[in-house]
C-alpha cells in the first residue's frame, strides 16, 4: 500500500491539532494531504461551570470522555488545578479517546471495541446498572445528549463538564477552490456533521458543488446520512481510526 494514493490530493477537515497523524499516514501511502480545518477548538465559554464540576470530582464514580479532544482538554483542565481522584473510573467513546486517556496515565479504561459510538459504550456490561452512581461526561459545549439521557434511565446522576467549544474557523478557501478547479483534490475526510456543515459554508456555492462531486470519507453512518442529504454523491463509511480511514481510501482508489 506504499503508493496506494499516488499523488492524490486529500483534504483533511478535522481540527488542526488532530490532523497531523492522518496527514502523515496519507503521505506515507503516496497521497498529498491538504489540512483545511472546518472546526476550531476553543475554551468553553463558561469556565466557572466546568471548574465547579472539576472541584467536585470525588463525588463521581465514573468519568466519560466523548472524544480525543474531550480527553485532552479535560485532562489539561483537571491537571491545572488538582489530581484525579484515585477511585474515579474512566470510560471512553472509541479507541482513539481511550488511547488519549492511556497516554495521560489512565488505566483500565472502559471502552467498546470495533465500531465505537455512544451507543456502543452504553451497551457495555459496566454501564448497564448505574443505580446510585454519579457520572460526569467530559464533552464539548452543546454536545449530543443521548448518552447522558440513557444513563439517567439506568439510575445514574449525570453532570456535564463542557471543557471546550467548537467554532467555524475564519479561513480563506480561495486557494483550495483553485486547486479543486484544476483537478488537484480527489478525496475529502470529514469526521463530524458539524464539520461538514461548516465546510459547505466556508466553500460557498461553487465549492459546495465541487464537494458534492468528490468522494467523501466519514467514520460513522450518521455523518454519511448528513452528507447524502446535502447532495454528496459518493460517501464511504470507514469506521473510526486513522488506519482504517487510509485503508478505505486506498481500497476505494484501487477500484477506480
Amino acid at each position: 500500500m506504499s503508493a496506494a494514493l499516488s499523488g492524490r490530493g486529500v483534504v483533511i477537515t478535522r481540527p488542526r491539532e488532530h490532523a497531523l497523524e492522518l496527514a502523515e499516514r496519507i503521505r506515507a501511502v503516496g497521497g498529498d494531504p491538504i489540512v483545511f480545518p472546518t472546526i476550531e477548538i476553543l475554551p468553553a465559554e463558561n469556565q466557572a461551570a466546568v471548574a465547579g464540576v472539576i472541584a467536585r470530582l470525588e463525588k463521581f464514580q465514573l468519568a466519560i470522555f466523548v472524544s480525543p479532544t474531550a480527553a485532552v482538554r479535560g485532562n489539561d483542565l483537571v491537571g491545572a488545578s488538582r489530581p484525579w481522584p484515585a477511585s474515579l473510573r474512566a470510560a471512553a467513546v472509541g479507541a482513539g479517546t481511550a488511547a488519549a486517556l492511556v497516554d495521560r496515565g489512565f488505566r483500565d479504561v472502559i471502552s467498546p471495541t470495533g465500531e465505537a459510538d455512544s451507543e456502543a459504550l452504553a451497551a457495555l456490561p459496566e454501564l448497564r446498572d448505574l443505580r446510585g452512581s454519579s457520572v460526569v461526561i467530559f464533552r464539548g459545549q452543546g454536545g449530543r445528549d443521548w448518552l447522558g439521557r440513557e444513563l439517567e434511565t439506568r439510575g445514574a446522576r449525570v453532570e456535564y463538564a463542557e471543557c471546550y467549544r467548537r467554532a467555524r474557523p475564519e479561513s480563506d478557501a480561495r486557494s483550495l477552490l483553485a486547486r479543486w478547479q484544476s483537478g488537484g483534490i480527489e478525496a475529502v475526510s470529514i469526521t463530524s456533521a458539524e464539520g461538514l456543515a461548516n465546510f459547505f459554508a466556508m466553500l460557498g456555492p461553487t465549492g459546495g458543488r465541487y464537494l458534492c462531486e468528490t468522494p467523501v470519507f466519514v467514520p460513522h453512518p450518521r455523518i454519511e446520512r448528513a452528507a447524502l442529504e446535502r447532495g454528496v454523491r459518493e460517501v464511504v463509511v470507514t469506521g473510526r481510526g486513522d488506519e482504517r480511514t487510509v485503508g478505505e481510501m486506498a481500497a476505494f482508489f484501487a477500484r477506480v
